[in-house]
């Protein structure tokens, strides 16, 4: 069975100067970002479908990425993979000090105490703590300086306001949250009737813009109050209107037709039969 170190020797023939495969030498570490991203979805792609069998390839895609990365901080005489490795894991010891008590591993000299009475709530609390603590000694004094600008906006959102939470400012309730979303949605409409009644295309009117962002903002804020994943819960939605429309496809194709060929009440009538027949099982 191959080991990392096949993967590490792998990565280092593929960048061979002499002997590698020309397309890993030409890239860099803004050429795969993209990929990095793409792989990273794979693996949550597998895992909402529950494709278990197949995760350990995607898996093994992303760490990939890593290697990739690792390569060319070797080259660079920046860092390599060991040194990856060696700032995550002491990264985790400090982070969970109810598990690693003397900031050691076990296996090197330290009886390691789990406090099975720790609750998740200090843990997370204590994580915080530390997590606040390093961005301090990194000159970081915003709580927000260090959410990615690149993590995609619904993620990204979700995890400025856990931030924000995480000071105590933050919703007591879900209602006057519902209650935010209304009155955003009012003036998303109230921007919309402001454009139209200019003669504006609305996709060029910033405030447009500026209000609809308010709604998906809030819509995010919610999920998250709620402990859910915004990002997940559209993937989900996006899945379910994908379905929607597969059967809508396949029950005009039966009947000589194409999507385009139906008209809003037929369209209507075969969306609502996708609908119900979702309650009785995937489609």
């Amino acid at each position: 069975m191959y080991t990392v170190d096949d993967l590490k020797y792998l990565m280092s023939r593929l960048r061979d100067p002499e002997c590698g495969c020309p397309w890993d030498l030409e890239q860099s570490y803004a050429t795969i970002v993209a990929s990095t991203i793409e792989e990273a979805y794979e693996v949550a792609d597998a895992i909402e479908r529950e494709d278990l069998k197949h995760l350990p390839e995607e898996l093994g895609d992303l760490l990939f990425q890593v290697i990739f990365y690792s390569q060319l901080g070797k080259e660079d005489g920046r860092f390599d993979f060991d040194q990856v490795v060696d700032t995550l894991v002491a990264k985790l010891i400090r982070r969970h000090p109810h598990v690693f008590t003397d900031g050691t591993l076990c296996g090197q000299g330290a009886r390691v105490q789990v406090n099975t009475e720790t609750k998740t709530a200090q843990v997370s609390q204590t994580w915080e703590q530390i997590k606040a603590q390093e961005r301090d000694e990194k000159g970081l004094r915003s709580i927000l300086d260090d959410v990615p600008t690149g993590l995609p906006a619904l993620t990204r959102a979700q995890k400025l306001q856990h931030r924000l939470a995480k000071t105590g400012w933050d919703w007591q309730a879900i209602e006057p949250m519902l209650a935010k979303l209304d009155e955003e949605r009012l003036e998303l409409n109230e921007a919309l009737l402001v454009a139209s009644a200019a003669g504006l295309d609305p996709k060029d009117c910033p405030d447009v813009a500026a209000e609809l962002g308010d709604v998906l903002f809030m819509a995010v804020n919610i999920a998250r109050f709620l402990k859910m994943d915004a990002e997940t819960c559209l993937r989900a939605s996006s899945r379910k209107f994908e379905s929607r429309v597969r059967f809508i496809e396949s029950t005009l194709a039966e009947r000589g037709q194409a999507i385009g060929e139906g008209d809003e009440d037929q369209l209507e009538a075969l969306w609502q039969q996708a609908k119900s027949f979702e309650k009785s099982g995937p489609l």
